[in-house]
This record gives structure tokens, sequence and C-alpha cells, in this order.
């Protein structure tokens, strides 16, 4: 297991209010870039004069996209935002646009987002579809169970168990599942909200997607969840971006590496998601702009 994903969780006590959930108040300000200038007909440059950007990302996932009040926080909203100030938008002039993850691909593709920050796993299927920059981030898929559940350990005692399995339409965990379960015991929502709700009543036995998003639900239950902590992926964290578009993929992993190199990634991931992790982690490689 790489640094990345050794991750602990923090002992946690109440339901998860905003400071818990990683934004509010504690979220780091944002330098926002003065008088660039950008390549005529880029895509950052078409932003750039228009002073305004649409970003699709969760509403759901603590630590990560989670919907308070009127705007999303996470540490994928802070890295959406690091990336707009680089092209000198505000982070008032963003509309963030709801991205479950069986959407993100149609609404790239469709036009209703310039770019996607979503627990968005880059993949080869993906990869037909829409253009990757990244990634910002590593995780891991994993299990997350009932706090009194010591049978399921990992993924190959699911079937022994027969216990049934939650996770999310059109997302990859969703798809690597289906190597250790049977498909009448897997339960498929649109949200991991729905999951949790399902894990609660007893209708599922676990839940699984990456990591880090287990780990907010988990911080959100009160005690009640608990991570298997046994993670049997590795999931690549990209911005999702329309197809072909190779200088606005540049430009985000640039701006990546700066905000690795002046500290305000790790100020976006302690806002955030490292109000449950032990380890800041460092920006991974990124892959090649296509």
């Amino acid at each position: 297991m790489t640094a990345t994903l050794a991750l602990a969780l923090t002992a946690c006590g109440g339901g998860g209010g905003q400071d818990q959930l990683g934004g509010g108040s504690d979220a780091p300000e944002v330098k926002v870039e003065e008088n660039v200038q950008f390549e005529p007909g880029t895509t950052m440059e078409r932003l750039q004069q228009a002073d305004k950007i649409r970003i699709g990302t969760k509403f759901d996932q603590p630590l990560f996209g989670l919907k308070v009040g009127d705007t999303p926080q996470g540490f994928d909203v802070e890295i959406a935002k690091i990336i707009s100030a680089k092209m000198g938008i505000a982070p008032e002039k963003i509309e963030w646009v709801e991205a479950p993850s069986k959407t993100r691909e149609e609404i790239i593709r469709s036009d209703r987002v310039d770019m996607v920050v979503a627990t968005y796993t880059i993949n080869d299927e993906r990869k037909e579809r829409v253009s990757f920059a990244g990634p910002y981030y590593q995780a891991g898929q994993d299990l997350m169970v009932k706090s009194d559940n010591n049978e399921i350990t990992g993924p190959e005692s699911l079937r022994e168990t027969g216990a049934k399995v939650c996770s999310v339409t059109g997302s990859t965990p969703a798809e690597e599942i289906k190597k250790y379960v049977d498909p009448a015991n897997l339960v498929l929502f649109d949200v991991y909200s729905k999951c949790g709700d399902a894990l609660r009543t007893g209708q599922v036995q676990a839940v699984t997607t990456d990591n880090v998003i287990l780990m907010g639900l988990v911080n959100d239950s009160d005690g009640e969840f608990k991570l298997v902590d046994n993670a049997f992926t590795e999931e690549p964290y990209g911005i999702g971006i329309k197809k072909g578009d190779v200088k606005f993929c540049e430009f985000i992993n640039q701006s990546l590496q700066q905000a690795s190199e002046d500290g305000s990634y790790a100020k976006a991931w302690e806002a955030t998601a490292g109000k449950v992790a032990n380890e800041t982690p460092k920006l991974p490689q990124p892959q090649p702009c296509s």
C-alpha cells in the first residue's frame, strides 16, 4: 500500500458538522492571478475573457465534494478553485454543476461544463470519450461496513459471507466489485449517500468505492460505520475535459505542479480530507495529455 493510501481515520465525535466535512470557514484562500495572458483560441483564453467557468463536482461526498448551503465543499472543490484562479477566475465566478458518476462523460461531451473534478478515476474506457488532466490524487477501492461487522475483512470475504454490496451506477468501483460478488448481490444507486442509507437499514452489508469517499461517509456516520481498510485497487483521480483539448490539459497539469510547489495543494488537502487522514499526499506524476 502506498503512503497515499495508508490513510487512517481519526477519532471523531458527532455527526459531521460543516468543519468536519472539509470546507466552510476553514477553506484556504486562493490567489487569483491578475493580468495573465493565454494563446488565442485556447480554452484558457475563452474562460478568462468570459470571467466564469462551469465545473462539475459531486454534491454528496463529504471531504471531497459536499454541497453545504449554496456551494459545494471539499478537496475536489479546492483543486478546482486553484485551477480556476490560475486563469484569473475568482471562486465566486464558478458555476458548480452536480456531477454524479454516471453523468460525468455526458456533461463534458454535451458542453454543460468546462471541466469535471469529481473523484473521477482515469481509465482507458473513459479516455475514449473525454480527456484527463492529472492525476491530482491516488485513491484505492475499499469497503465500508457496520461497526460491529467483523466477518467482512476484504473483497474475498464478500462471496463467502453472501453479503450484498452497494455502489454507484457508472463508477469504476461498481465494475471492479463484480469480480467478487454475484450480480444478484450488487445493489446500485445514483449517489453514495443512498448506499449509506441502505447499509444503515440492512438492505446491504457493505458499501464499496474509493477509500477517501468511504472515509467521509464513516466520519459522518456517528460511529455507525467503519472502513475495512483493505484497499484492493489503485484509483488515479483526474480532471475530465473535452476530448483532445491538449493545451487545456497541459495548463491544468502545470497549475497542479505549481500548487504542489507553492504549498496550496497541501493546504487544500489539510483543510478538507486531511481532517480525517494522517498523511498529506504528494501530487502524483501526470499522465501524458492526449
